[in-house]
């Protein structure tokens, strides 16, 4: 039963990744320093898929830096994070791609006691692994649901939907 959940994870949690890269991609080099909102929409969710991948729990951080900015909003608005400057589309892929292997090692680690140990972090979020990989799963998906509304605004075209991870 384990080995058929995990393979399962992958198989949609690996396509949700596939999505954002295939949206990432689609996106034309001459709009890629114009548009702001496209840009720090793919950079948003990469951190964060990477942040959610992290287990056990550490400190939000990424390989392409940025900035939190300080709000009074509640916790669950941390998501206001600046890049510290507009990332080559080369360097967002590279850090998905670095993600996605990520994910796979992490989803080929579980075990039913791993998918049970909670993850916690220091805003309130206290999920099962398990859960939160389903969560991370869902926001990859929201954003590149946005990033495909973006392209077929701005250039009367999208991705086609990924049903399964290729490999």
């Amino acid at each position: 039963m384990i080995s058929t959940l995990k393979e399962s994870l992958w198989n949609q949690f690996g396509a949700s990744i596939d999505m954002l890269k295939n949206a990432i991609e689609m996106q034309p080099e001459q709009r890629w320093h114009s548009d702001k909102r496209f840009f720090y929409t793919a950079y948003h969710v990469l951190v964060f898929l990477d942040y959610y991948l992290t287990y056990p729990v550490k400190e939000i951080s990424s390989p392409l830096p940025f900035t939190i900015t300080e709000t009074d909003l509640p916790a669950e608005a941390l998501d206001d994070i600046l890049p510290n400057r507009i990332y080559s589309k080369q360097e967002l892929l590279g850090y998905l791609n670095a993600n996605r292997e990520k994910c796979r090692q992490l989803i080929s680690s579980l075990t039913e006691q791993k998918m049970n140990e909670r993850w916690i972090n220091e805003w309130g979020k206290n999920y099962s692994l398990l859960e939160m990989l389903l969560y991370n799963m869902r926001h990859v998906q929201h954003h590149a649901a946005q990033l495909n509304m973006m392209l077929r605004q701005e250039i009367n075209n999208a991705p086609d939907w990924v049903s399964r991870v290729v490999n």
